[in-house]
């Protein structure tokens, strides 16, 4: 289905029997791939365009970091072995979560509360492996509502539950002469990796157990917005996408009514909507500093993004190996 003929937010389900809210069926019974079938062969040679300086942008973290790691992950153990008559190395990981550092988040990692996981695939059938399999390229374009904040005098602030509304990533757009285009990878820079790195290690502790960040405020404005653009995946800098902890911004009749409708649940914590409602991919910590440095230097927000997840078969997430090269 292409995107001419996407439905709107308040358009979905496009068939009856499917959950409300959700993109169930719009690409067909058993797609796994979900917004990532708009990275279309077309999208993918204009995105190959916007190479003109040959600058390119590595995403991905340092494995090392967080440390410790944040949402009580174990922390990995990296072990470098001797071959045979020492004439060299391979090298082991121990208790390594793929979700510790840099991730994609697939759509194994959440499921709906009521209806189970994206498009109503079975759990097993999931996987990062569908997508490691098909490639990720096209056009990432950088939306850096960490330095649009600042210049309107509220600076995010990275160690609190600090949302930012869906609406503020469209003005943050405009602001930066930024058009988000259907089939885009949304790169969302807030700059909490930067302030992380100026942390001490007893600030770094005490966040793996009490971690309090900035990002989108959860709820069904948000789904809507992101929907809407048509973007192919989002990445961002901070560690949730969205706001954490989950229910910090809540009210109390959005817990009640969560107790009574489960599938509320997403006014809470809205990747209950994006990842298996929507089919949306979630990128998280990702290292978007030198790419927004160099966005704002010379005023072009906009590159080829490519991305080689694990082709680990039923795997949950996996480093994003993402690149822009502008």
């Amino acid at each position: 289905m292409g995107e001419e003929r996407l439905p709107d937010f308040d358009q979905l389900p496009v068939a009856a029997g499917r959950p409300p809210g959700s993109s169930w069926g719009v690409w067909g019974e058993g797609d796994v791939l979900g917004c990532l079938n708009l990275l279309t062969a077309e999208r993918v040679v204009e995105a190959a365009g916007l190479v003109r300086k040959g600058a390119v942008f590595a995403l991905n973290w340092e494995m090392e970091l967080p440390d410790p790691p944040l949402f009580n992950r174990p922390a990995f153990e990296h072990h470098v072995n001797w071959l045979a008559n020492e004439v060299g190395h391979d090298d082991e990981l121990g208790g390594w979560n793929t979700q510790s550092s840099s991730q994609w988040d697939g759509f194994r990692h959440i499921r709906s509360a009521v209806h189970g996981f994206y498009n109503g695939v079975a759990d097993e059938e999931h996987g990062i492996h569908h997508w490691a399999r098909r490639g990720l390229a096209g056009r990432a374009v950088l939306v850096d509502i960490g330095r649009f904040r600042q210049s309107q005098g509220r600076p995010l602030q990275m160690d609190q539950t600090d949302p930012i509304e869906a609406e503020e990533l469209l003005h943050a757009a405009e602001a930066q002469g930024s058009r988000i285009r259907p089939g885009d990878v949304l790169l969302m820079r807030t700059g909490w990796t930067t302030w992380y790195r100026g942390l001490d290690p007893d600030r770094r502790r005490a966040l793996a157990t009490d971690l309090k960040s900035p990002g989108l405020r959860p709820g069904e404005a948000t789904s809507r917005t992101l929907w809407n653009l048509h973007i192919a995946a989002i990445g961002a800098d901070n560690p949730s996408v969205e706001t954490w902890p989950p229910g910090a911004l809540a009210t109390p009749e959005q817990f009640a009514a969560m107790r009574e409708a489960p599938e509320k649940v997403s006014e809470i914590f809205v990747h209950f909507s994006l990842l298996p409602l929507l089919g949306l991919p979630l990128g998280e910590m990702w290292d978007l500093e030198a790419l927004a440095d160099d966005c704002q230097a010379d005023g072009v927000y906009e590159g080829l993004f490519t991305s080689a997840p694990l082709n680990l078969k039923a795997g949950v997430a996996s480093p994003p190996n993402a690149l822009v090269i502008k």
